[in-house]
């Protein structure tokens, strides 16, 4: 039996796994976990969103300094090592 021979299939009659009743029960059984992990753990997320300010300060710093140069302390700004 060569490639050939087997029959073609319309693009049309393929169906998304999420579709299909397999995928509905597991969409289901998400769902139902995703309830309970928030019902049972939601006390420790948000004492978490606390301290999320703080925890971002060191981040921030290092992402929003990019452009500052090489933090030499010489006292020239990136301008005018750019001009010499």
């Amino acid at each position: 039996m060569s490639v050939h021979d087997e029959p073609q299939r319309d693009e049309s009659s393929y169906v998304s796994f999420l579709t299909s009743p397999s995928g509905l029960v597991l969409i289901g059984f998400l769902a139902i976990g995703a309830v309970y992990l928030w019902m049972e753990h939601s006390a420790h997320l948000l004492g978490v969103l606390v301290w999320l300010p703080l925890l971002l300060c060191p981040l921030m710093h290092l992402f929003m300094h990019h452009g500052h140069g090489d933090h030499s302390g010489d006292g020239s700004s990136s301008s005018s090592r750019e001009n010499k």
